[in-house]
């Protein structure tokens, strides 16, 4: 049996973020933005997964909009935060970089999806040199006519993360067979810029 590599996130202390949602979510701020843009780019009643699934505030305000939501995460202690806090949403305990749909068939949940969902600077907080791996493990769980929504900070945010330039992103994206369908400054469109420290795109399959 092959060893992890380590991410980036096991690798620094994050014991403030959990908490961090938590309370926002407590003092009924907006943390869910992310999830209204998945919403406007799914079919109704799709099936979504929710990669790096976090305390699940994605997938539960995903769930709330009447969709099949599958959250997946390494980490034990968000994971047991997100059955608290949103007992409803399946949550499955796996590593990005090796999730196949044996994994997921093997917890009961679907092996295709209609939209796959990675935000909240999941892939700046990979084990290095493993991101073409993990878009090519969330290529082969799109549906035909499935896209993806991935957003991250360019510069390292957290001190943690990596600093990840569109451009190499996009080679990455088209070594594992995705292409960029749009790309954006933020969840609520506004346009790419130069300027802009953030990027979401829309991804399909090639």
């Amino acid at each position: 049996m092959h060893a992890h590599r380590t991410t980036r996130w096991e690798s620094s202390d994050h014991r403030d973020y959990g908490r961090t949602f938590a309370d926002l979510r407590s003092s009924g701020a907006d943390i869910t933005g992310e999830a209204r843009l998945a919403d406007v780019i799914a079919p109704r009643h799709a099936r979504i997964l929710d990669a790096g699934s976090g305390m699940g505030r994605i997938g539960a305000a995903l769930q709330d909009r009447g969709h099949d939501v599958v959250g997946v995460d390494l980490d034990p202690a968000l994971l047991e935060q997100s059955r608290e806090s949103y007992p409803h949403l399946p949550v499955v305990e796996a590593r990005l970089d090796e999730l196949t749909p044996e994994i997921l068939e093997a917890e009961g949940h679907p092996t295709t999806y209609d939209v796959i969902v990675c935000v909240g600077n999941v892939m700046i907080l990979l084990a290095p040199d493993t991101e073409p791996q993990v878009l090519g493990r969330l290529r082969a769980l799109l549906a035909p006519e499935g896209r993806m929504l991935v957003g991250f900070h360019l510069q390292a945010k957290p001190r943690s993360s990596r600093t990840y330039p569109a451009q190499d992103f996009i080679a990455d994206v088209q070594a594992a067979g995705l292409r960029v369908e749009a790309r954006f400054a933020s969840y609520d469109l506004l346009p790419s810029s130069e300027e802009a420290d953030y990027a979401v795109f829309l991804l399909r399959a090639l």
